[in-house]
């Protein structure tokens, strides 16, 4: 058998028996999920609210409202920032008791 045939085939069997790799390509990784973000929305319409901080995105807040709809809000919005304050507030003071 010719060697480069014999290298090809082995090469071949390598790949198709190679188990599969779970890695992403980076460009899935690092994309942000926030592209748009909402100014203004009520609170009362929020059910839950996730954070989100990666390296190559800036602070991102992601709601899910009342109605099932997932939108990403402003972080700067003057609401959230006191919400943000009372949290960090309620976690140092749980900190100082223990």
């Amino acid at each position: 058998m010719d060697v480069k045939l014999l290298t090809v085939v082995a090469a071949l069997t390598v790949m198709m028996y190679a188990p599969p790799s779970q890695a992403k390509p980076i460009s899935l990784v690092e994309r942000c999920y926030c592209h748009t973000t909402i100014d203004s929305i009520p609170r009362s319409m929020i059910r839950e609210l996730r954070f989100i901080h990666t390296p190559n995105c800036p602070f991102q807040v992601i709601a899910k409202l009342k109605t099932k709809k997932v939108v990403c809000i402003n972080p700067e919005i003057q609401w959230l920032q006191q919400y943000l304050k009372n949290a960090m507030n309620k976690m140092k003071k749980s900190k100082q008791t223990n």
